[in-house]
């Protein structure tokens, strides 16, 4: 909450405008009443004609004038609101995208969706309708309550017999919707991350002929969602039928009493009509305290939601003091490296030198922990013991910005942006020269199929790159890579939907390029027989490591992947061989 009072007061200027406007506003409202009052008792009793222009007069000046200041009231609200929301949005976003690995990991995108659209609308809601009709309904009930007294305060004590108690009944509304609020908040997430994943993974529901099971999925959310605002419904039939009663039943007592007063000319027509009057700026605010108390507990259950996201810290922060090498050259050194994820062992005892411009291969089953190696070099998660190295000093020591600026990735979930095929080739470079961008897509057997669309490079692909072929979306990320012109590459199994042909190409560009550390992660022994060295893994270890020739020699895990691969090459072989 104090995160959004500080935002609120950034903008105390044309707040401080639109209050001016809104008090100015009631203060022309006092007045109307007053005139009708002067009517009854001076034009209609006592035949006052010359008076009937005075009044109606002042009613028109009181009339356009609310309408200015209303006008002003509501655009100063409303812009200074709108400005708030902007940059709540904003740092939200901002805080969000320094969160680490393990935070996205836990957290589901259609959640994250709610607190930044959904969440801060409710905020909207609150900071400029609430504040504005709470302020303006608190003055009007202050104001209207002195004008009462001065009238006659018998008639306003007894108007302000039932004020507690209609106070109560409001308190109790408000705590009651406060609870079911927050209890909408998180369903509304869950029914937003059910219908997010299915839209997003429509393709897979279909070829599994799984709709039906979907469908049926999001109507238990959406019956969920039904019950809590059903219940939500029946809190405020039970209250506010209550408080409309509480806030007529002043008014009857006012006009009984006041007509005793009339008859017994204690007080005169004009006066009870303006009285009456005056009432209803007591009962309005009670009757709009119902509505308000909403808009006030969807906003405090919004905040607490977004307050708990604004909680959560990075796992990796930069260093206090970071350093850098004097020259990038792109020499990477795990040290003793062991890496725990929630309380499982992924990585032990891992120690790689990888030397500037040396090729790393890794191989190895599924959950070896390969892709996990690689994230360590560029701290997407920082090592539980150990140390890795970049070009000799601590990847924790280092600037964070910087780091990453030279480790360039191709990663193993191609994700592509909705939008053109050269933005999404530069997204990770920003603006290059043609020279540099066409030298990546030419390396990266992109310009193949580009050049066979009508809008080559302007051409927009769908969201995560929906309309090209797997091949494509792997040829532009490996592309969106090179293009950064990184010291160290990363290829996290990167031409898994290539053809062979595609591949080798690929591969051969590669080599011509040299000046980077390249670590490749294959299941291919095409992709990595070429390296450097080749570490082999299993359950977190390595196993084996060596060229490939060394590793064939040895007969052993690696040896067993080739002969699957080249089985029959490598049973013409031995045919010979005997």
């Amino acid at each position: 909450m104090k995160r959004l009072l500080k935002l609120i007061a950034k903008r105390w200027v044309t707040y401080t405008l639109g209050f001016v406007a809104l008090v100015s506003a009631i203060v022309l409202d006092m007045y109307n009443p007053y005139y009708f009052g002067e009517i009854i008792d001076r034009v209609i009793m006592n035949g006052e004609l010359a008076y009937m222009r005075t009044a109606l007069l002042a009613l028109a000046v009181i009339t356009f004038g609310r309408a200015v200041l209303g006008y002003a009231k509501e655009y100063m609200f409303d812009i200074s609101s709108s400005k708030v929301i902007v940059d709540l949005r904003k740092k939200l976003f901002d805080h969000i995208q320094r969160l680490s690995f393990t935070f996205f990991d836990k957290n589901n995108t259609g959640e994250l969706m709610s607190r930044i659209k959904e969440d801060t609308d409710n905020i909207m809601h609150a900071i400029c309708y609430g504040i504005m009709l709470t302020l303006e309904q608190i003055i009007y009930f202050v104001v209207a309550a002195v004008i009462l007294f001065i009238i006659n305060w018998k008639l306003a004590l007894i108007s302000l017999l039932t004020m507690p108690l209609i106070e109560y009944v409001v308190i109790k509304l408000e705590r009651q919707v406060g609870m079911q609020y927050e209890k909408i908040s998180d369903q509304r997430a869950a029914l937003n991350t059910t219908a997010q994943e299915n839209i997003a993974g429509v393709r897979v529901v279909k070829a599994f002929g799984r709709e039906k099971h979907e469908i049926l999925k999001f109507l238990r959310q959406n019956e969920e969602n039904y019950k809590i605002n059903y219940d939500l419904v029946k809190s405020f039939a039970k209250y506010n039928p209550m408080i409309e009663f509480l806030s007529n039943l002043v008014l009857v007592f006012v006009i009984t009493a006041g007509g005793y007063l009339v008859i017994g000319e204690e007080m005169s027509l004009g006066t009870l009509v303006a009285f009456s009057n005056y009432i209803w700026m007591l009962i309005w605010p009670l009757r709009m305290m119902g509505w308000l108390s909403s808009v006030v507990a969807q906003c405090v259950a919004s905040v607490k939601k977004i307050d708990k996201l604004f909680e959560e810290e990075p796992d990796i922060k930069n260093c206090p003091e970071p350093k850098m090498p004097e020259k990038i050259c792109g020499h990477v050194e795990f040290r003793d490296v062991c890496f725990d994820y929630d309380g499982v062992s992924v990585l032990k005892d891992i120690n790689i030198d990888a030397k500037p411009g040396a090729t790393i291969a890794i191989m190895g089953m599924t959950g070896a922990g390969k892709s996990t190696l690689i994230n360590l070099i560029g701290r997407y998660y920082d090592c539980t013991s150990g140390s890795v190295f970049f070009d000799g000093i601590g990847v924790k020591e280092m600037d964070l910005a910087e780091l990453r600026r030279n480790v360039s990735v191709v990663m193993q979930d191609t994700f592509l942006f909705s939008d053109t095929i050269e933005a999404n080739i530069k997204f990770g470079a920003g603006e290059v020269s043609d020279e540099v961008f066409m030298a990546a897509c030419r390396d990266a057997m992109v310009e193949e199929f580009v050049s066979q669309m009508p809008e080559g490079y302007r051409t927009v692909i769908g969201e995560r790159g929906i309309g090209l072929s797997g091949g494509q979306k792997q040829r532009i990320s490996i592309a969106r890579a090179l293009v950064r012109d990184a010291k160290v590459l990363i290829m996290d199994d990167s031409t898994s939907a290539l053809d062979m042909e595609t591949e080798h190409a690929i591969q051969r560009a590669m080599d011509r390029r040299k000046g980077f550390t390249c670590f490749i992660i294959a299941h291919r022994v095409s992709a990595v027989k070429n390296a450097d060295e080749i570490l082999y893994f299993e359950d977190g270890r390595i196993v084996e490591r060596g060229t490939h020739e060394e590793l064939l020699r040895l007969r052993g895990r690696y040896y067993e992947t080739y002969r699957e691969q080249y089985r029959d090459y490598v049973e013409a072989l031995e045919k010979e061989v005997v």
